[in-house]
């Protein structure tokens, strides 16, 4: 009896070792869609309660295998998950160092090309234009969309290429002596609105909300935003890159106001999440989320207030190159897809018509309103036809995808942790 006893309570002693080791993870999918490809997120003091607050832990699958993870700059443990439909997986919190994993996202300030901040993950890529360009004098307020077709990080090599000191020096001096058509044969060469494999810009913002840019409004006029004034980069990756963008102090409608927003993207989507803010505000104020809608495609969207998301089919800015150019190079523009998610029913979905936007001519807009410090969450992002690694190839896809997304948005994955 007592050799019975002895074996048991080293037993249980060895469970009890295990279990302080290791924490359980289960996520379970409400819907009826199988759910993957998307990041959990997780409070990281619940995992660390459970390890007897170790701080050093690695995830794991059911398998063992390890699954890399990254913990937020706002406390959140997030990771990649796979779970079936209406099913649960299974996932482990182990004690010890995780492995260094391969950045699947990247972003940065660029002074060097008047302060744009650019950012991408292994689908998409995006920039916003700094105080830089604005001294300048140059009216660019909203979202551009980078359009790739790798899932490999490549938006430091486009500005290094665009930019590249000597290149620039032999085009100027071509040009100096009366060789045009060489001297643009050779920034075509370096430049990143020509695709050389890997995707290229050729979206048009301009003095528009481009990609699903905020701008508050009075009446039924857009009150657009300008070039943020100071940043803060919040994450790095591997798996979330997220940017803090503060806004110059605007008088708007006899209220100084200024705004905040926070921008993160995650490995594997298609799109942004934004919180946005006003500070300032003394009442509330009308705000929209707009998307540009060019001339070329001038009816090309789709409006689903019920479902809480809107999109358009870009087909590219038809002048960006010289007209010599134009009939090879716009042929690479394919079909870029723009589009936003909402977690809540907006007030109004609509497309407002406006004149005086170069090549556009105006917004269709998402529309609610909003107080003083008072966040304002949404997703923004894109897609392009001619990225072989995605499904999104028509409007239709387009929308299936927004659609997904929203319903994933709005019924979360659900998390215990044991």
């Amino acid at each position: 009896m007592k050799q019975i006893f002895v074996i048991t309570a080293t037993f249980l002693t060895t469970l009890s070792l295990w279990a302080a080791d290791k924490a359980t993870i289960t996520i379970s999918n409400p819907l009826n869609t199988p759910r993957g490809n998307e990041l959990v997120e997780i409070d990281v003091n619940l995992v660390k309660a459970k390890l007897d607050g170790i701080s050093a832990f690695y995830i794991t699958d059911a398998d063992g295998k390890e699954v890399p993870s990254q913990i937020t700059y706002d406390g959140k443990l997030i990771f990649s998950i796979g779970v079936p439909a209406k099913g649960k997986s299974i996932y482990y919190a182990c004690k010890g160092q995780p492995s260094k994993y391969e950045s699947k996202v990247f972003g940065r300030q660029f002074p060097e090309r008047v302060d744009d901040i650019a950012w991408e993950n292994d689908r998409v890529a995006f920039r916003c234009y700094g105080p830089a360009l604005q001294r300048n004098g140059e009216r660019a307020w909203g979202y551009d969309v980078w359009n790739k077709r790798t899932s490999k990080l490549i938006v430091e090599a486009r500005y290094a290429s665009e930019l590249d000191a000597d290149m620039q020096r032999a085009i100027s001096k071509l040009r100096s002596i009366g060789k045009n058509d060489l001297a643009d044969d050779v920034y075509n060469a370096i430049s990143y609105h020509v695709d050389h494999g890997n995707g290229m810009d050729c979206y048009k913002v301009g003095p528009t909300l481009g990609c699903g840019t905020t701008a508050l409004m009075i009446g039924d006029k857009i009150v657009y935003p300008r070039c943020y004034k100071n940043y803060e980069i919040l994450d790095k990756g591997p798996l979330r890159f997220t940017v803090k963008l503060i806004y110059g102090t605007e008088k708007i409608d006899g209220m100084e106001v200024f705004e905040t927003r926070i921008i993160s993207l995650d490995a594997g989507s298609h799109l942004n999440k934004a919180i946005v803010s006003y500070t300032g505000l003394t009442k509330e104020m009308p705000a929209a989320v707009g998307i540009v809608v060019h001339n070329e495609n001038p009816n090309a969207y789709v409006l689903n207030n019920t479902d809480g998301y809107m999109g358009y089919e870009d087909l590219g800015d038809p002048t960006q190159y010289k007209e010599k150019y134009r009939a090879v190079q716009n042929q690479d523009f394919g079909k870029i897809y723009v589009g936003t998610v909402f977690p809540q029913a907006m007030k109004e979905m609509k497309f407002k018509s406006e004149s005086g936007l170069p090549g556009a001519n105006g917004h269709i807009l998402a529309i609610s309103s909003i107080g003083n410090d008072t966040p304002f969450t949404y997703y923004f992002g894109s897609g392009w036809d001619r990225n072989e690694e995605t499904d999104i190839y028509s409007l239709t896809t387009w929308e299936a995808y927004l659609n997904q997304f929203a319903r994933f948005v709005k019924t979360p994955l659900k998390v215990s942790v044991k």
